[in-house]
């Protein structure tokens, strides 16, 4: 045995580094890396997952990604190579790079770039007929979306909003107007690619801006919609109080709002208040914006997920009854509506599998768990998508219980995949 290689009854170098830092479970080391790592790496959300944790201290530990090396290097001052972790043929390790030069961050700053722009933009023509291009243009990535996930298109929709952007400065009248309603709905997009990568920081960059957009435009319906995308933000961040104050400073002014902003805002409003426990209000606002769905006329060209979204509040009621714990209501609910998700929406297929896995591992059918997650970790390994990794670490909560069950070793077997490719 080389001496970075695991020896065969497990990782006893990571076991006993663990040990010397006082962590006595793998659980315990998990949050302390996590913990760590956050610090290190200048990013909220990092997490190591305790069956990632459990996997490190295997007789095949694997290699681990570039993040969690810097991780592990910051908990205890050593790389993988020097914490049993199996090195890859060939492999050399490069010094890491300083922080202002993170990867992510770069990205992050030149996409941004498209949305500051600087200086004059000299006078020109702006023809109408670019405002049924740009919105023609974003049906095709609403598609896209939905078949690639986020990684793939953050840096060409933001492209697009960086040339709307200019046209904005130069435009008159309508035209104009009507550009600042479909630079929302790109900024917007941006912002919710942002967040299903799992960079909120970004998200709410995005987000801002589409705010900003709205109240330049003095259009209540826009203004509204705004409001919403901020209290999509909070929803991931599980504040739930936030999401109700956000929803109902959008409906101040409910009278003059389209049927379309409503029922967005009320469906919001109702995960707002899962995530506060209240199961009547979630039903109650979820019965109104259905009794509004069919009154949905109009050519705004964002938030038309409830026109294109089969069973839409259906949806979004099994969602809420799953935040809630409402295993086998939430588990029927997934079984009817799972049969009518179309093959173009495979993104939203596996998050939707991914939450009917969790609701049959809540209602205490943990075998029926495992058969759905398959699929739905197939799709996240596809599609990269943060949001999707994050539904299936709920699955493993719920399948907590039977942990040291032959079924739960079936479960890490099955998202192991998606933890190497995350």
């Amino acid at each position: 045995m080389t001496p970075h290689t695991a020896p065969t009854g497990g990782n006893d170098a990571l076991r006993a580094a663990r040990l010397k830092r006082g962590w006595r479970s793998q659980e315990a080391a998990a949050k302390g890396v996590s913990a760590a790592g956050r610090e290190a790496l200048d990013d909220m959300h990092f997490e190591v997952a305790p069956r990632t944790w459990r996997r490190w201290e295997s007789a095949k530990p694997g290699w681990p990604r570039d993040d969690y090396a810097f991780a592990l290097h910051a908990a205890f001052d050593r790389w993988p190579e020097d914490l049993g972790f199996e090195v890859p043929e060939g492999w050399q390790r490069e010094e890491p790079p300083p922080d202002e030069d993170d990867v992510r961050r770069r990205t992050f700053v030149s996409v941004t770039a498209a949305a500051l722009t600087v200086g004059p933009t000299p006078p020109r023509h702006v023809d109408p007929a670019l405002i049924t291009y740009f919105q023609e243009q974003l049906e095709g990535h609403y598609r896209v979306d939905m078949l690639l996930g986020p990684h793939d298109l953050i840096g060409t929709v933001s492209a697009q909003y960086e040339l709307i952007d200019r046209l904005i400065r130069v435009a008159k009248g309508e035209t104009r107007r009507g550009l600042l309603r479909v630079g929302a709905a790109y900024t917007a997009l941006v912002g919710w690619l942002y967040q299903d990568a799992g960079d909120m920081g970004a998200a709410a960059f995005w987000r801002g801006l589409t705010q900003e957009i709205a109240l330049r435009s003095r259009n209540p319906h826009l203004v509204a919609y705004s409001l919403v995308n901020q209290a999509q933000v909070r929803t991931d961040l599980r504040d739930g109080n936030g999401v109700v104050d956000l929803c109902e400073a959008a409906l101040e002014k409910q009278r003059v709002l389209a049927p379309k902003v409503r029922v967005m805002v009320l469906q919001q409003q109702a995960h707002g208040a899962s995530l506060t426990r209240d199961r009547g209000s979630v039903d109650t606002l979820i019965d109104q914006a259905t009794g509004l769905l069919r009154h949905v006329e109009d050519d705004l060209p964002w938030g038309n997920a409830c026109r294109r979204t089969p069973n839409y509040l259906e949806v979004q009621r099994a969602t809420c009854y799953g935040r809630l714990g409402l295993g086998r209501e939430a588990n029927s609910l997934w079984e009817q509506l799972l049969s009518e998700v179309p093959g173009t929406a495979r993104r939203d297929r596996a998050v939707y599998l991914a939450r009917q896995a969790t609701a049959a591992a809540t209602a205490q059918e943990p075998d029926q768990a495992v058969e759905i997650a398959r699929e739905a970790a197939q799709i996240a390994v596809d599609t990269g998508s943060v949001r999707m990794r994050r539904e299936l670490d709920t699955l493993q909560g719920a399948m907590r219980p039977w942990h040291d069950a032959p079924i739960g070793q079936e479960l890490a077997e099955v998202l192991t995949a998606v933890d190497e490719r995350g």
